[in-house]
């Protein structure tokens, strides 16, 4: 749960630094409607880059910033449909773009639903503790930008086999970037370095995404109603919303079908995952090239009950189609044998490595449940491209330069050719099966409580409930941490 008790010696030097920092932090309201933002704010912003290490940026931690890189405001929420030519599906795929968020993903906003409710109850204090983000890459690149920007000392914890650009960029901003065996698969590795930090030294919090409700929450609401604001842009009254797919790294993100479902009840939610270390769909092991989801594990904050289904995405798939969608040949065979516009082309980097899984999963699903043109299927591209060129530059060098053949090959072997394979319709028994697993990790290695365990699944109603109405309270301490603050009287 996500604990709001006051520590008040802690929250007045907490304040003080705020103060000393200019530091204003946005509600939760603020950051699903940008026009209720003081004009002041908006004002400032004018000036400052997307990605500037600025606390004013806090106020840019929504889907709804102008997609540009230098002095935008807002402009509704951003998002791409996917055409039926490009997919092989009748279904409209729309997905959400994390690109124009500070840092180019959307963990920048899960991360400050974490960071925040400690700093505005004091239990953080940012003249003495430094913040753990453990990860396997955008969400501790999210935690450090927070961080920084919030005037916090943080640590960043990853797979030493991530992108070169999110290792780059940390050392940059993080005070310490610590590199942990493996690859994107090896999550225990990191949570064994997160408990050596804690057994070490007694200055150190650890914000662990996988178990940090204010994830879950962020997105619930913020990415939950960017969600509904697009169906109702988008969805014409012959029309049905059928569901959300979304790839689980830390299933922070799965937080906004909870959200769809209460609005649109007879929705679904898809989980995604990779077909080499498929865990929740066979209880397996591995490892995969899909950055930006984790796995050997069930996530504390998935809410596993609420699940319909999983589905596992071919790495090769993933990795093939980045290709097709970011090389000069792949854009040639689009726009000339598919029909594509340049347009639509020159926007498909906006899909990241995880976006392409993403947009895979939301295929299987079309297909699984025979969806037609009248009916929408929603997801979210994470992150673009931009964050992951050196991948591009490795494929090139193990696999030679790119051509027409390439990616005629790619387009029919890894999109054309999906088909529902790899995929389960979960049932009562098999949800149980998943949210069980949480025991071997949670319970055994990190130290969660049994009753807590027990309580997600035997006390639904009142476990997820309670977590979902929490938004108005916190953002309740966060204008008051701001009236004490006293800077947005004084803009």
């Amino acid at each position: 749960m996500i604990d709001l008790e006051i520590n008040q010696e802690q929250l007045k030097r907490t304040v003080q630094r705020a103060r000393e920092k200019n530091i204003i932090m946005p509600t939760f309201e603020e950051m699903k409607n940008p026009e209720l933002i003081p004009d002041k704010v908006k004002k400032k912003l004018k000036d400052i880059g997307l990605w500037d290490i600025n606390s004013y940026n806090l106020f840019r931690i929504t889907w709804k910033n102008e997609p540009q890189k230098e002095g935008g405001l807002y402009n509704g929420v951003n998002y791409l449909e996917l055409p039926s030519q490009l997919t092989g599906v009748d279904a409209r795929i729309i997905g959400l773009v994390g690109k124009w968020m500070p840092t180019g993903s959307h963990k920048v906003g899960a991360t400050y639903g974490c960071l925040v409710p400690r700093l505005i109850t004091g239990q953080f204090d940012p003249t003495y503790h430094k913040a753990i983000w453990p990860s396997t890459g955008n969400y501790c690149r999210g935690g450090a930008y927070n961080a920084e920007l919030l005037s916090c000392e943080s640590i960043a914890i990853l797979p030493e086999e991530m992108s070169q650009e999110r290792f780059e960029w940390l050392s940059n901003v993080a005070g310490e970037v610590i590199a942990t065996p493996g690859s994107e698969s090896n999550v225990k590795e990191i949570f064994d370095k997160t408990w050596e930090l804690k057994e070490k030294r007694d200055n150190v919090v650890a914000f662990n995404q996988f178990s940090e409700f204010g994830n879950h929450l962020w997105h619930y609401e913020v990415t939950g109603n960017a969600m509904e604001e697009v169906l109702k842009a988008e969805m014409r009254r012959d029309e049905n919303f059928r569901g959300v797919t979304i790839t689980s790294g830390s299933a922070g993100t799965l937080g906004c079908g909870d959200y769809l479902k209460e609005k649109y009840p007879n929705s679904k939610i898809a989980v995604g995952e990779a077909l080499q270390c498929p865990t929740l769909l066979n209880n397996g092991f591995g490892a995969h090239k899909i950055e930006g989801i984790g796995d050997k594990h069930v996530p504390w904050i998935h809410n596993v009950k609420n699940t319909d289904m999983v589905i596992a995405v071919d790495d090769e798939d993933s990795m093939g189609l980045v290709r097709l969608f970011n090389e000069p040949a792949g854009h040639q065979y689009l726009n000339e044998e598919l029909g594509l516009d340049k347009e639509l082309i020159d926007k498909l980097d906006l899909l990241g490595i995880s976006g392409v899984a993403n947009m895979i999963s939301a295929i299987k699903f079309a297909k699984y449940y025979e969806l037609g043109e009248k009916d929408i299927i929603l997801t979210v591209f994470t992150d673009s491209m931009e964050l992951y060129k050196s991948r591009l530059a490795e494929m090139e060098e193990k696999f030679g330069e790119y051509n027409k053949i390439d990616a005629a090959v790619d387009y029919n072997s890894h999109l054309k050719s999906l088909t529902t394979d790899y995929l389960e319709e979960l049932t009562y028994e098999s949800r149980k099966r998943i949210h069980n697993l949480k025991y071997y990790t949670w319970i055994e290695q990190q130290a969660k409580d049994l009753k807590e365990l027990n309580a997600q699944w035997y006390d639904y109603d009142n476990y997820w409930g309670n977590i979902h109405n929490m938004t108005e309270q916190i953002d309740s301490l966060i204008k008051k941490f701001n009236k004490k603050v006293g800077l947005l009287k004084e803009l």
